[in-house]
């Protein structure tokens, strides 16, 4: 009977630990389209939900909580009626303004197939009413 060798497995062996907490909060689904819009200025939550028109009420909510509670955004609520509610960038989430565009460059050179940006694109543009040129 062949004997198991046990070896002891260093967990996480050569992967960057902030690499990784970074992509488990940018990289869900919406949450970089949510940042890019926010880029522009503070907005509400309605002009979020038509500026990303694929994401539901509850996913965005969801979204915005998570970036929130990493102190990337700051929740406004102002007393009505009618109630509403903003959301602004903090210092760190508009930090992030180079590096998304760093990585919309990236993606336009090195992955294959349609823009990566064209939601950006089409975000921006509902929010700012302006042509957008990304890149």
């Amino acid at each position: 009977m062949a004997q198991r060798r046990e070896e002891a497995v260093e967990p996480c062996i050569g992967v960057d630990v902030a690499l990784t907490r970074v992509f488990e909060l940018l990289g869900k689904r919406w949450t970089g389209l949510i940042v890019a819009v926010l880029t522009q200025r503070a907005v509400y939550f309605s002009e979020l939900r038509r500026a990303i028109p694929r994401i539901s009420e509850r996913m965005l909510s969801d979204r915005l909580t998570e970036l929130a509670e990493a102190g990337l955004l700051t929740r406004e609520v102002e007393a009505g009626p009618p109630l509403r509610v903003s959301y602004r960038l903090t210092e760190a989430g508009r930090a992030l303004g180079p590096v998304l565009q760093a990585l919309g460059q990236w993606a336009e050179a090195y992955l294959p197939g349609d823009s990566p940006c064209a939601g950006v694109r089409e975000a921006k543009e509902a929010i700012t009413g302006e042509a957008v040129r990304l890149g």
